[in-house]
């Protein structure tokens, strides 16, 4: 029984390996050159070559690995915030100049986040170097000033103080700023290539394309006809065919993407050059090269293209044998790495499942390409002028009253207007709003917003969707760590042992109160922290005593149980860490004040024996620990980390955070060398997280809204190498989080109301889960948290009611939707407790299920009577067959159909044998008029079961959480419902 504490643990093994990643799965920079059929070198560039990473999944058996990082970045639904949270609705736009006289304008919201009834101040600037969006929380008692967000925003200096401009047309200039952010729409070429030829001017002139090149374009798309077509053009000719009858188009995660096809566009028998070709997929940032012919026949090279514009380069290969596709990405040394990387090998036989990779791909590679120097400064440029030029145009009107701009106190609270001219503010108000709404429906209707992007494939499993882990969880969490499948939580009542669906077991009573804790299974031990102030020390238990405890349900302990499991020296710690790779000796490190204490685990060749698990419950591990030596520092830490050097000798280090800087120190020699140095007044110190890329260690340095990445090079004579390095880099956070977990390839940021999720390789956004008030519980392994769920939905009556005031201090209707998070008068919310499996974040399936101190049980599954109760599972894995199995089971059941549970073969059967409504795999019907464009993707919403609503507002993606089987607050609904549409 007790053998699992001393073998390794999976998902011990798991929270180790999360931060070890490498850029290699994004390929290589290599020196291509092209040669002419007499052996001529032609043209040379630098690429990086994306091929499949060779090694990348050696250790894990078929069937194990399952890609998880098949996103968007960046999502426009996120980051378009004036047209999300502004535009329609009450806000403030102000107007200054900084300290070096460059105009910036400042927009503040206060908004409702995601229809989760959370108030927020959503915040941009806009400045010439581009735009900066936080998130600031809002307090009913605490007002906000501009002063304090500009100052949030690194901003304190001023040549002329921020001003209200009050006209409404100031809406439709703010929008036109966004919009250089780069277009929702896209447009890639497509380029036909035959077998052997070698040079552009062999491709361009392909006249037809082959039977496989057609069913690849079918594949990708709609065939349109381009006369008379209102939607996305793509710089085409919609009027005379000019550039060619045909066309292919689709509509792919709410973006319109047109393709400039070789052999649709004109050809010319006079000109081999081809012109009006090269003119449209020439001027593509990414173009498609589909290339016939066998794998050992030559290969497309980019440097066969003559264009200065293309930067991205996507190959394709056919193969007919196992009628599956081959990809290949080539893109300019200049463009930062983007997602997803290609699977090893990079063989599709999936066809939709290549596809959608395919798009994913071309469009973060072009939004990746407009980060380039080559793009970025153009766009600067623009948006300096831009800024400049709207400036110039109000800065005549600086000094009227009661016109465009009005000179508020500096301080003033955002949301009051003066008292003087209530009616005709809320009247300019009303005006506002109209004129805000008015540009949002015309903006949506033309196809240049995001109003559509919700419609994101609400039935796919996301990695990040958590399941309920325990409802109705009493008590207030301090900390907590996994053990096996259970969770220990340290409370103000006492420390407890959760499973799911168990009842909680207690361990110690509320005399011992733990602040930080850490379960290591692999050594059979239990660190924790006590925090009494002085008489805070370090305890270390063993695991098997306390599981002996629960076994024998003998008296719960209490901390005068605990004097021999006291650590010697550590009276007064208020803080200790750990190293992650706890291979050969655990190391802990316990802060004092300034002090740090150094103490490692003496190695027992008799402690993964099998003879160390007849153990007395009252043996204690104290005297395997060793104190090695003392370092001083200049102040008392707030965050530590332990670094492993490469050889785990004399090269360990320790990151320490204080004052305004991050520093590193030695643990041999206590030398202290400084990371990084932090430029603000204010420091809010979240976390430095030990990440190891290709086995050399990295930091994330975590700080207010800043997340800096510093890799420590190869140490010389015990000192590390702490210099700018290329592979450095840093990214900011929408709102300041108090936590932040890796698990590659994501790194997750925890705020009080929500989970923002990026990308550890470049920063990118992925993700933003809202989750009112949220709690951070353990995140060691499997990630755990608390949140705050309604116990039922919410009432018409409070809604309206909470729409009928419509001060700017309370968000209006439009601000403050129905939300299925919102209880009812009278109703208690209930906090729950939520897990976020590691192996569905970082894309590897445990083959054995992971072990708990608790007797093992069934887990079912409470159903109203009449319903025959369903098996729970505990992976994210379902099969799409066995999801509507499920779904097509309930639905008989709800509806009566069944006596007795159906069989599984028989279900297969019937649902094999059942009517069922397509879906259109291309997300997208193709269009004619634009209010055709609204229609049918309020059609295509039902054929792939979702709800029409969800198509016009992302916000709406939200009110779908009831139907989640594991009423997570953002969780986005599991089941594939087309079968119970009719339910609806």
């Amino acid at each position: 029984l007790m053998k699992h504490f001393y073998s390794s643990s999976v998902s011990e093994d798991l929270g180790c390996r999360r931060g070890e990643f490498s850029r290699k799965h994004y390929g290589s920079v290599e020196l291509l050159i092209s040669s002419d059929a007499d052996g001529a070198i032609q043209r040379a560039g630098r690429f990086r070559v994306e091929n499949g990473s060779s090694g990348e999944n050696a250790d894990y058996a078929p069937g194990t690995w399952h890609r998880t990082d098949v996103h968007l970045e960046n999502p426009e639904y996120h980051t378009r915030w004036y047209f999300k949270y502004f535009l329609g609705k009450v806000h403030q736009n102000y107007i200054g100049t900084d300290a070096e006289k460059n105009p910036f304008f400042l927009s503040v919201v206060l908004s409702d986040q995601n229809n989760q009834r959370v108030p927020q101040y959503h915040s941009i600037l806009w400045r010439k170097t581009g735009t900066q969006k936080i998130c600031l929380p809002y307090s009913p008692t605490k007002t906000l000033s501009v002063k304090s967000i500009l100052s949030a925003m690194s901003l304190d200096k001023f040549e002329k103080s921020p001003r209200e401009i009050f006209h409404p047309e100031i809406q439709k200039d703010l929008l036109v700023l966004e919009e250089q952010e780069g277009s929702v729409n896209f447009k890639f070429g497509v380029l036909y290539a035959r077998d052997g030829q070698l040079t552009d001017d062999e491709m361009f002139s392909n006249e037809t394309g082959s039977e496989s090149f057609q069913r690849f374009l079918h594949l990708l798309g709609d065939t349109i006809t381009l006369k008379g077509w209102t939607g996305y053009r793509g710089g085409l000719d919609t009027k005379n065919d000019t550039t060619g009858t045909c066309s292919i188009y689709t509509v792919f995660q709410g973006h319109e993407i047109m393709f400039h096809v070789s052999t649709m566009l004109p050809y010319s028998r006079e000109n081999k050059q081809q012109v009006e070709r090269k003119r449209h997929i020439g001027n593509d940032i990414v173009t498609i090269v589909f290339q016939e012919g066998e794998e050992s026949s030559p290969a497309f090279k980019p440097s066969m293209i003559r264009s200065h514009f293309t930067h991205i380069f996507a190959l394709v290969r056919y193969n007919k044998q196992n009628d599956s596709y081959r990809l290949k990405v080539f893109s300019e040394e200049s463009v930062p790495l983007f997602g997803p990387p290609l699977p090893s090998p990079p063989v599709f036989t999936n066809h939709q499942e290549f596809r959608d990779f395919l798009l994913v791909k071309l469009i973060n590679g072009e939004k990746a390409t407009l980060e380039t120097p080559t793009f970025s400064q153009k766009r600067q440029r623009t948006l300096d002028m831009l800024i400049r030029s709207l400036y110039q145009d109000l800065t005549p009107d600086l000094h009227k009253v009661n016109n465009m701009l009005n000179r508020r106190s500096f301080s003033d609270v955002l949301p009051e207007s003066p008292k003087s001219t209530r009616k005709k503010e809320e009247a300019r108000q009303a005006e506002f709003v109209r004129l805000g709404q008015a540009l949002k429906l015309k903006t949506s209707v033309k196809g240049d917003a995001t109003a559509n992007l919700a419609t994101t494939s609400l039935c796919k499993k996301e990695p990040w969707e958590s399941q309920s882990f325990c409802s109705n969880f009493p008590h207030e969490v301090v900390c907590a760590d996994s053990w096996g499948q259970s969770l220990l939580v340290s409370t103000d009542a006492g420390i407890f042992l959760i499973d799911d669906g168990q009842p909680s077991v207690q361990v110690f009573d509320k005399t011992l109160q733990i602040k930080q804790m850490h379960v290591l299974e692999a050594l059979d031990l239990l660190v924790a922290r006590t925090d009494k102030g002085k008489d805070s020390r370090v305890l270390v238990f063993r695991l098997s005593a306390i599981q002996k405890d629960i076994e024998t349900k003998q008296i719960v302990r209490s901390k005068y149980d605990c004097r021999e499991n006291k650590l010697e020296r550590t009276k007064g710690c208020h803080l200790y860490a750990i190293n992650t790779h706890h291979g050969s000796e655990l190391r802990i490190v316990v802060a004092i004040r300034n002090k740090l204490l150094l103490v490692t685990k003496k190695y027992n060749a008799s402690s993964s024996s099998s003879s160390s698990n007849v153990l007395s419950s009252s043996e204690s591990p104290v005297e395997e620990f060793q104190y090695i030596r003392e370092i001083c520092l200049s102040d008392p830490p707030v965050v530590m980390t332990l670094v492993d050097g490469p050889t785990e000798d004399s090269d360990n280090m320790i990151c320490v955070a204080y004052r305004h800087q991050f520093d590193l120190v030695n643990e041999s020699t206590g030398e202290s060398y400084r990371l990084h140095h932090v430029e603000t007044n204010k420091v809010n110190f979240v976390a430095a997280i030990d990440v190891y890329e290709d086995g050399e260690a990295g930091l994330l340095l975590c700080y207010n809204y800043v997340c800096q990445y510093k890799k420590i090079h190869p140490f010389n004579g015990g000192s590390p190498l702490i210099q700018p390095s290329a592979y450095d880099f840093h990214f900011s956070w929408n709102q300041v989080p108090y936590a932040v977990v890796c698990a590659f390839p994501y790194i997750l940021a925890f705020t009080t109301d929500s989970i923002e999720i990026r990308l550890v390789v470049n920063g990118n956004l992925v993700h933003t889960a809202v989750v009112p008030e949220l709690q951070l519980v353990a995140s060691r392994s499997d990630i755990y948290f608390k949140a705050t769920a309604a116990v039922s939905g919410s009432s018409d009556s409070s809604s309206k009611e909470m729409s009928s005031r419509s001060s700017p201090q309370t968000p209006t209707a439009y601000e403050m939707p129905e939300s299925p998070l919102s209880s009812l008068e009278g109703e208690v919310p209930c906090k729950n407790l939520y897990k976020i499996p590691l192996s569905n974040l970082v894309g590897r399936s445990i083959e054995r299920p992971l072990k708990s101190p608790l007797a093992p049980k069934v887990i079912t599954t409470p159903t109203p009577s009449g319903v025959a109760s369903l098996p729970v599972t505990h992976s994210l894995s379902l099969s799409r067959m066995e999801i509507k199995e499920i779904a097509s089971r309930t639905r008989k059941e709800l509806l009566g159909l069944l006596d007795e549970p159906m069989p599984k073969t028989e279900s297969a059967q019937k649902q094999k044998k059942a009517p069922r409504r397509q879906s259109d795999p291309k997300q997208g019907a193709v269009r004619s008029t634009s209010s055709d464009r609204i229609i049918s993707s309020s059609f295509e919403s039902y054929s792939e079961g979702r709800h029409p609503s969800s198509s016009s507002d992302p916000d709406t993606s939200a009110n779908r959480e009831e139907s989640s089987p594991s009423n997570c607050p953002f969780q986005l609904i599991s089941l594939y419902d087309e079968d119970i549409i009719d339910l609806k």
